[in-house]
């Protein structure tokens, strides 16, 4: 949606009171449209911005002209002051992360008993085959010494 454009694309990215918004300009009209809202974001203190316009595709090329940062005066209680204060790693509330799933719920009785049941019925048949085999190698070898 930016490529190739006539005039500049915007971008608005505003952290107050633990929620998120990006908003974008992508038409040159000075009209915001909102791109995400997150609430419940818990960022830490004490750390640096960044930006950066690699794409990682060779074939597209975007330039950061230029970034506006302010810092927002937000009048706070002293236990949001505290709460604030004692995050030490980026964190969403009520979000799940990849990889992050809930704990598996233990098996029922009967999925037990099958699993058990079904695995020595292939151990035996797996055991009858063997003797089988070995039965019959056994009769081979004895007919090669007549």
């Amino acid at each position: 949606m930016v490529r190739n454009l006539n005039h500049d694309t915007f971008l608005v990215i505003r952290y107050v009171k633990r929620r998120l918004t990006v908003m974008i300009d992508i038409d040159g009209k000075h009209e915001w449209r909102d791109c995400i809202d997150v609430p419940g974001v818990r960022l830490p203190r004490g750390y640096y911005f960044g930006t950066s316009s690699v794409t990682g595709d060779l074939s597209d090329n975007h330039d950061i002209i230029s970034l506006k940062l302010y810092q927002l005066t937000v009048e706070r209680t002293p236990e949001e002051e505290k709460r604030d204060r004692e995050v030490f790693l980026p964190v969403v509330d009520n979000l799940k992360l990849p990889g992050l799933e809930a704990p598996l719920e233990p098996m029922s009785g009967l999925a037990l008993f099958l699993i058990v049941f079904f695995s020595l019925v292939a151990l035996v048949f797996a055991i009858v085959i063997g003797i089988i085999v070995y039965n019959k190698w056994q009769e081979q070898s004895r007919k090669h010494f007549y």
